[in-house]
């Protein structure tokens, strides 16, 4: 089962040539799941000829302009295609009147349902989403406006299945065998009760994606963003802008890096959201102070795709930030 990221934007306050506003668009088999939706969204969607009819849900980190801009003209391009399902707009409080108004200042066409959810209280950390076999969980962060980073985790997944277990246990080959992996008790040649764990191996743990930005270092994160598979998170500024980055709330890469390391188990961390005062070839900076704490750091670009496999199957090979 594919499971993969597209960098849309990676941008903070305000678009730049090359560098749209940040958004990240996951897509797990049929699901298309999008991140925060800044100016330009639709721009990196084309240009990926990307599905963006199929987006389920699309989760907003906080109310923020940078974050959120992109929403209407990706609302009122759904209504352009023939769309059963309802669209689910998640995020915040100030979420559902940002999006009645813009309905009713642009009299958009809406030929679909959309359904928003608003987190009630985005201090607690809990589920806000679930899907067949995943669940999309919010978690607080610091900022200078209500905000909410995303972990979406996948159920664990069954064992190895080990074919000698199932013939020493009398179960003929075929779709018993089919049963057994997906979970169900079975009854073998004998009549006699066969449970998967007689033939399969511990559970195997799914997928963890995580999108983390607009926020001051605080390790009250660190257990949402641990074992993350993925972590997309801001690093705004480096060291030289730190007051910047206090002042306005935010994290420096490093101090992204920093909590990454902490908390342990993340495979790789994708830097986002970077300051317009850095150009592209600038942004170095930020990934050699980030690599210092956290090697297994990369510069997220607009556009890039990333494969999230399973931990099984991952390959030792990492973007090189270039």
């Amino acid at each position: 089962m594919n499971m993969e990221a597209f960098i849309l934007g990676t941008g903070g306050m305000m678009p730049l040539p090359n560098r749209h506003l940040t958004s990240v668009l996951l897509r797990r088999e049929g699901e298309v799941f999008l991140f925060d939706c800044g100016e330009g969204t639709q721009v990196s969607l084309r240009a990926l000829n990307l599905k963006w009819k199929r987006i389920n849900a699309i989760f907003i980190s906080h109310t923020h302009a940078d974050h959120i801009t992109g929403l209407p003209g990706m609302l009122m391009l759904s209504s352009q295609v023939d769309r059963q399902e309802p669209l689910y707009l998640i995020g915040p409080p100030a979420l559902r009147e940002y999006v009645e108004a813009n309905r009713s200042a642009l009299n958009m066409y809406i030929n679909y349902e959309i359904r928003v959810q608003e987190i009630q209280d985005p201090d607690l950390p809990g589920e806000v989403y679930r899907g067949d076999g995943y669940s999309v969980y919010s978690f607080p962060l610091r900022h200078s406006r209500t905000c909410v980073g995303y972990t979406l985790v996948e159920d664990p997944r069954p064992g190895v299945f080990y074919p000698e277990r199932a013939e020493a246990a009398a179960v003929p080959r075929g779709p018993l065998w089919a049963e057994l992996q997906s979970g169900r008790v079975v009854r073998n040649s004998r009549g006699e009760e066969v449970r998967p764990e007689n033939v399969l191996g511990p559970p195997r743990k799914g997928r963890k994606f995580t999108f983390m930005t607009d926020t001051l270092p605080t390790r009250t994160v660190i257990p949402h963003i641990a074992d993350s598979d993925l972590l997309i998170s801001e690093g705004m500024f480096d060291e030289e802008n730190r007051e910047s980055a206090v002042a306005k709330k935010h994290m420096t890469a490093r101090d992204a890096a920093r909590l990454a390391r902490s908390a342990g188990g993340i495979k790789r961390m994708g830097l986002i959201h970077y300051s317009p005062r850095f150009t592209n070839r600038q942004l170095r900076v930020l990934l050699k102070e980030a690599r210092e704490e956290f090697p297994e750091t990369f510069l997220s670009r607009d556009q890039m795709h990333l494969e999230i496999p399973y931990e099984e199957d991952r390959n030792d090979a990492r973007p090189d930030g270039g």
